[in-house]
């Protein structure tokens, strides 16, 4: 996050294209892993914004860890998603371009999510959202999740 404060610093609250990686977690039961999110209370995959320098890969690896403990490599990529438009609740604006993955958990070892992150977790199954998503692009991944979850390719 040190980049994009960075960046605010020089520019504001001027509309941002910002990339990001997200991912989802499938558990044995067919339920998606979400994050109640810190800075809005609302629901979204975990993951988020890259530092300068990073791929999609590392940042889903470091922002899946940060936001659920959890330690996980991507399987494949979902979809790529790039046209939503946001505005935190302190002004800032952002155009997210996200790329969001299926992914698998490395171990059973778990640490606690950044507080700063993330106020819970809570896995949700498929034909059942969760009540409130971040924004628009939550729920369009919600959806290619399912569609693809139904064609059996996960």
């Amino acid at each position: 996050m040190a980049y994009i404060k960075e960046v605010r610093q020089l520019v504001g609250h001027r509309p941002l294209i910002l990339t990001s990686a997200s991912g989802a977690l499938v558990n044995e039961a067919g339920e998606a892993l979400l994050q109640e999110r810190a800075d809005t209370g609302n629901w979204s995959f975990p993951g988020g914004y890259m530092e300068f320098g990073e791929s999609f890969v590392q940042t889903l690896v470091r922002e899946f860890k940060e936001d659920a403990g959890v330690s996980v490599a991507p399987v494949r990529l979902i979809g790529m998603f790039d046209h939503d438009f946001y505005t935190y609740p302190n002004g800032d604006r952002v155009q997210p371009i996200n790329a969001f993955y299926l992914v698998r958990r490395l171990d059973n070892a778990t640490t606690l999510p950044k507080p700063s992150e993330t106020v819970r977790l809570q896995y949700f199954a498929l034909d059942r959202p969760a009540p409130r998503f971040f924004n628009q692009q939550n729920a369009e991944q919600w959806a290619a999740l399912q569609k693809m979850v139904a064609r059996g390719e996960d």
